[in-house]
Order: structure tokens, then sequence, then C-alpha cells
């Protein structure tokens, strides 16, 4: 698809659900929607709670019958919140100060 047409779909999409059934190492597709300010409902698996700020940039759920009741509630999360929430954790400047600093620790404890 590609990154141009990926924004388009995900910047006009109203949410983007993300039912996964596993333990979730990063969801780098919940990114990518909340950095064109579409919100996200996701199951609360693995890592996911820490992406999705429930009610603020997205809504975590258990079980289906919870995915359909935040659908309905998803005009409530400020789109500007979903964009503040990557370029607040995940700007590539965030990213690779973090990178630099993990590779640090790795280097001090060899």
């Amino acid at each position: 698809m590609g990154p141009e047409k990926r924004d388009a779909l995900l910047g006009n999409a109203r949410l983007l659900l993300h039912p996964i059934n596993f333990n979730e190492p990063f969801g780098l597709s919940i990114i990518e929607a909340m950095a064109c300010g579409t919100p996200v409902v996701a199951f609360n698996k693995g890592c996911i709670f820490e992406l999705i700020e429930d009610g603020r940039n997205g809504f975590l759920v258990e079980n289906p019958e919870e995915v359909i009741d935040k659908i309905k509630k998803i005009d409530s999360i400020d789109r500007a919140d979903c964009r503040k929430t990557v370029s607040g954790k995940f700007s590539k400047e965030i990213m690779a100060k973090n990178y630099i600093a993990v590779y640090n620790e790795i280097l001090k404890n060899k």
C-alpha cells in the first residue's frame, strides 16, 4: 500500500480495531494509527496497556462485548490526544535516545 495510502486510510478512519488474541510485543499498527490521529480499540494483551491510555487515545477491552460498547463511544476520544501520545513517546528523537540508553546499558554490563 505504501506510506501515503496507509496514512490516508488511517487518518480518515474513525478508529482502528486491533482484536489480537496473543500477547502483543509492540503494536506498530497502533502507533501508526495514533500518529494519524486515529483512536484504537484493542484487547488488553501484552504491551497494549503501555500504548493505549484507556479513554484518552483509545479503549482497552477484555471481550467482544466491550468492543461493541467502546466503538459506540469512539467519538469521545480527541484525535489530537492520539497524535500527542505518539509525539510524546515515539518521536524519532525519543526513540533514538531510548535505543542509545539500552545500548549503553548492554555495553556497561559486558
